[in-house]
């Protein structure tokens, strides 16, 4: 990345300089995405696996369970990971802030695509008992640890590699590879179901498809080592050994209590329709609709591919209109079109069912486009990746993985179809509050803790004319509390 000054702000007056300016390497930049959103991609292919195999690992690690309860178990296995991932999100993020973004992404995909890679080993229930459920709990929670960074990580690197005004349509390129990823993973799924059959796939066809995670994980290291570190975090590296001061996780937790628990409940939302959409659904159409397996996999597929312009379009919009405009308008339609689509997905109708999917899929890709580059934007420099890393694991794990679960469980419970609509409702309505209460828009402006990242030298002089509205963040650094407990040479890039 082309960093021509410090990224720094002065600290004794303020007052932004033209040497403080980031001018970002466009190609760079790019590189930066693709090879952070492959990582991403590592890990939703893994998701897009697991979600359509429920069915069959639920028969193969836990064969005596009554078939009712086997996607149940399955599906829990596929929760537990999340409990680690909330220690993996401390430990890597702590780290990513004191030794870097690149070096941190680069060990948890290794790590991800070797878990990956051992459960296509593991011996079926039938040959080593119960033995077998352990084996896979255990790759889970490798897994789920080193996801923990692995998200935040993405996030982090894109926001912190590109330029203010592009910042959400290039980070929308991360969720274009989960979205990769997971049809990839979930695309091999169907097709050697069509091929194999049924039994085979119990016998022996899914472990290929975990197989293949092992060539992936090298071919991302070497895309991943090849990056050069963000420019903010080298800003960091730059600055004299007192301005290096590292914030602990009491620190971040005492004076970053707001930001955190504001990121949390975005990532409710965020993660529960993510996880609904690409994890759940082929799952619900199949056990709770009756539909056959073929025909819930394709539908749900279909529905993946075109969302993928629809993302980047979200993305556009987002530096253009505001992101928090997308996302408000996503979650008010969520309220409003949750019992119209899954009213239709219940319908039996191809193209009902698939119009239904589609309306959800939208909701989702406008969080997709918008909220890679808006979470990252909540949190000063010097604590952003381990600050982002703890919110949103803590998160995910409480709602995001373990939605398929509790949606499972609660129909199972009240014999309502119908549960899915309504939790979304729900999580959508506490959205609609947090975005629109607590979410300034930082749609074309300046990380906080950092001087502006332009891709044109032409527009320095425009910031120049404004210096104060270019610093936007510093207005949270004023004030006696702060003064006093915030240390804003902590959390200042210098």
């Amino acid at each position: 990345m082309k960093n021509r000054t410090r990224n720094s702000v002065d600290r004794s007056n303020r007052i932004l300089k033209k040497e403080d300016i980031t001018i970002v390497d466009t190609k760079l930049a790019k590189k930066a995405v693709v090879a952070t959103s492959l990582g991403n991609a590592m890990e939703w292919f893994d998701f897009g696996l697991y979600s359509y195999l429920a069915v069959t690992l639920g028969k193969v690690f836990f064969p005596e369970t009554d078939p009712s309860l086997q996607i149940i178990y399955s599906f829990a296995t596929f929760a537990v990971a999340f409990i680690v991932r909330p220690i993996g999100g401390m430990f890597f993020g702590m780290l990513g802030d004191r030794i870097g973004r690149k070096s941190v992404l680069s060990i948890t995909l290794i790590m991800m695509a070797a878990a990956t890679f051992s459960i296509g080993l593991i011996p079926s229930y039938s040959s080593i008992g119960i033995t077998a459920p352990i084996l896979l709990l255990v790759a889970r929670l490798v897994q789920g640890f080193s996801t923990g960074g692995e998200y935040a990580g993405a996030m982090t690197f894109i926001a912190e590699s590109t330029p203010d005004k592009k910042r959400s349509f290039m980070a929308s390129g991360l969720e274009v590879g989960t979205l990769v990823g997971f049809s990839a993973g979930a695309g091999l799924v169907t097709l050697l179901t069509f091929l194999l059959g049924p039994e085979k796939m119990i016998e022996w066809g899914w472990r290929l498809p975990f197989l293949i995670a092992g060539p992936l994980g090298l071919i991302g290291l070497y895309l991943r080592s090849r990056l050069e570190e963000t420019p903010a975090f080298q800003a960091i590296i730059n600055a004299t050994e007192e301005e290096k001061q590292r914030a602990s996780l009491k620190e971040i937790v005492i004076y970053h209590w707001k930001p955190l628990l504001v990121c949390i409940g975005i990532v409710v939302f965020y993660n529960v329709v993510d996880y609904m959409v690409l994890t759940y659904m082929p799952s619900y159409m199949m056990q709770e609709l009756g539909y056959g397996e073929m025909r819930g996999l394709v539908l749900t597929l279909v529905s993946m591919f075109m969302m993928i312009p629809f993302i980047l379009l979200m993305g556009y919009l987002s530096d253009r209109v505001g992101r928090n405009r997308i996302v408000i308008g996503a979650l008010i339609g969520g309220i409003v079109l949750s019992i119209p689509a899954f009213t239709l997905i219940k319908s039996g109708n191809n193209y009902t069912v698939f119009l239904g999917l589609f309306l959800i899929s939208i909701l989702l890709t406008a969080f997709q486009g918008a909220l890679p580059a808006l979470l990252p934007s909540l949190f000063f420099t010097k604590v952003r990746y381990g600050s982002l890393a703890i919110a949103y694991n803590v998160s995910t794990s409480l709602f995001g993985g373990t939605t398929p679960l509790i949606l499972a469980w609660l129909i199972s419970k009240t014999q309502n179809d119908m549960i899915p609509a309504y939790y979304l409702m729900g999580v959508c309505l506490v959205g609609l509050v947090i975005v629109s209460l607590f979410v300034k828009e930082t749609a074309g402006k300046s990380l906080r803790g950092s001087a502006p990242a332009v891709e044109d030298p032409s527009e320095i002089g425009e910031i120049l004319k404004n210096p104060d509205k270019a610093l936007w963040w510093k207005e949270e650094l004023t004030g006696e509390q702060i003064e006093d407990n915030y240390k804003p040479k902590t959390y200042v890039n210098t």
